[in-house]
């Protein structure tokens, strides 16, 4: 006889493996890290296979749990429309939503496929844009929602009204390199970034320039994902916040005689102060996924 399997478990594992690690998971799913070790647990015995392999980094899913997490995401959705269709919540429209790149590039495909999945009737707007242009146009209410990054010396106030913006993270900001980069403190730093009309451009150029610590742009690249391909080539230096730090890169702590850096923060900000019910479980979910 075929078993059927819990949701909750499904979700347990799905969350589990895109936040890399069961204690990520946490506040996620308002669980102790017992009780989702547990859950997995189940699931793995249910299966009769391992689906999780856990390390000191996390947990990375077996070719079992890849499987079983591609099959998870489809049940899930389709609960979730199921459930909304009989709630009277099977939500259509259009969502307009501008995200700067430095926001967790590598979540945020899974994330609008995410939200694609659980909104079918869904039409999903996104542009990929500069923070200060993001909060313009989320403003003038060109986009329903965006997601931009603050830098150390930038007073929130200044953008739009406070009812308007949530806080969605902090992150640190860091020096990274490839390992195959060869250089000594005394040389100038061959610096990868995007162009000068970036602000973490202008503001890390005029942190090396206050410490007096010689540079010069290597590479300039028209987004980050540009200046992953030129680091992992060993063309220079970049400073990237942590989500946005790819593997195979080497946070260079210290060296170098590089300035030390504060974190950055990420707002999410709302065109109105009242927005749709679509733009509103949008905006949840995003909020959720941004922990």
């Amino acid at each position: 006889m075929v078993k059927r399997f819990d949701l909750e478990l499904l979700n347990t594992l799905v969350t589990a493996v895109e936040q890399g690690s069961l204690s990520a998971a946490v506040p996620i799913l308002c669980r102790s890290q017992s009780t989702l070790s547990e859950q997995v647990r189940k699931l793995e015995q249910q299966c009769g296979v391992p689906l999780l392999v856990r390390g000191k980094q996390g947990v990375v899913p077996t070719p079992a749990g890849e499987r079983l997490v591609d099959h998870a995401r489809k049940l899930l959705a389709l609960n979730d429309t199921a459930y909304q269709d009989m709630q009277g919540l099977l939500l259509a429209g259009d969502v307009r939503l501008a995200i700067t790149d430095y926001f967790r590039p590598d979540w945020v495909p899974t994330l609008l496929r995410r939200i694609r999945g659980r909104y079918p009737r869904l039409r999903l707007h996104v542009a990929i844009l500069k923070s200060a242009l993001i909060e313009q146009e989320v403003t003038a209410r060109e986009y329903d929602l965006g997601i931009s990054m603050v830098l150390p010396d930038v007073v929130p106030e200044s953008f739009a009204d406070a009812g308007q913006r949530r806080l969605l993270r902090r992150e640190p900001l860091c020096w990274v390199a490839h390992s195959s980069l060869e250089l000594t403190s005394s040389e100038p730093v061959p610096i990868v970034a995007l162009p000068a009309s970036c602000a973490l451009h202008r503001y890390t150029m005029g942190m090396l320039e206050s410490h007096r610590r010689p540079y010069y742009i290597a590479h300039s690249a028209s987004g980050v994902a540009g200046m992953h391909l030129a680091l992992s080539a060993g063309l220079g230096v970049a400073c990237l916040n942590a989500s946005a730090v790819p593997e195979g890169l080497t946070r260079i702590a210290g060296a170098l005689n590089l300035p030390r850096l504060p974190p950055v923060r990420f707002h999410m900000t709302s065109s109105t102060p009242a927005v749709s019910a679509l733009v509103a479980e949008v905006r949840g979910m995003l909020a959720r996924s941004a922990r």
